[in-house]
């Protein structure tokens, strides 16, 4: 394990975060269930409504990233949908926000319950909770999460053995199931999954415990914004201020990632 530093946090500072490790376990099968017992089109709205898309942060090859989670900038899945009136014109004929509501509530139980129960004792801390998944194979360009106001935490849940790492600054950290593993992602990074699995983490970003609440909640407010004006369908969590820059690219020793964003035209 990587020393502590400035962007790989010790998640003992937050403990906040034990009661959904705690129930990493149950999280876990309630994420294993959907994914067998839904129903075809179930899933295909999970990934169509619940889940962030970015048009910015790009992977190398086919494989895939596909993420789906029940909260966003500390609303429901269900309420953040209503709040910002979001069309989704396949579904034009369906109670949208009603139908996000009731897979919340019929697949993951434990997970509301542990979010709900977080944020009532800690004034809303947590601000996004997610489930993301690496296929096998994936590669992820060098980026940032421009997010200064928050940290993100990822709780392994489904972590098999093998080169499926985050590569952030000079450091190359590893998941493991049932431990977080916290960083500050403003820092630029690139995770990939070189194994033939699956790897399913829960995304946990939570606003910044040493910066006053009133300005933490104004960044939140002025990106969400500003992304929500991008693409909607980001949910406020991915933006075009996410793109890493040459100096990155050149500092954190990852030129073959910016040949391959230039033969991309990006």
């Amino acid at each position: 394990m990587a020393p502590f530093n400035e962007y790989h946090l010790d998640p003992q500072q937050f403990p906040f975060l034990h009661r959904l490790q705690q129930q990493w376990s149950a999280i876990s099968a309630e994420f294993t269930h959907f994914q067998t017992q839904a129903t075809a089109a179930e899933l295909q709205f999970a990934f169509d409504v619940m889940g962030p898309k970015s048009k910015t942060v790009k992977t190398k090859g086919n494989s895939k990233y596909s993420a789906f989670g029940v909260l966003f900038q500390g609303l429901w899945i269900d309420d953040y949908i209503q709040a910002h009136e979001i069309d989704y014109p396949q579904y034009s004929d369906q109670d949208v926000p009603k139908l996000a509501w009731e897979l919340r509530q019929k697949y993951f139980p434990t997970l509301t319950t542990a979010i709900a129960e977080t944020n009532q004792e800690t004034d809303n801390l947590l601000r996004n909770v997610y489930f993301g998944t690496f296929h096998p194979g994936l590669d992820v360009k060098l980026h940032v999460n421009d997010n200064p106001h928050m940290n993100r935490g990822y709780l392994g849940l489904i972590v098999p053995a093998g080169d499926i790492a985050m590569k952030i600054c000079h450091d190359k950290l590893y998941w493991h199931e049932g431990e977080f593993l916290v960083l500050d992602h403003s820092y630029p990074h690139c995770p990939h999954n070189y194994t033939e699995f699956e790897r399913t983490v829960l995304v946990v970003d939570f606003f910044k415990t040493d910066q006053p609440r009133s300005e933490v909640l104004s960044r939140e407010q002025a990106a969400v914004a500003q992304r929500m004006q991008e693409n909607p369908y980001s949910l406020g969590v991915f933006g075009k201020s996410d793109a890493a820059s040459v100096e990155d690219f050149i500092k954190y020793g990852f030129s073959h990632q910016l040949e391959w964003d230039k033969a991309l035209g990006g």
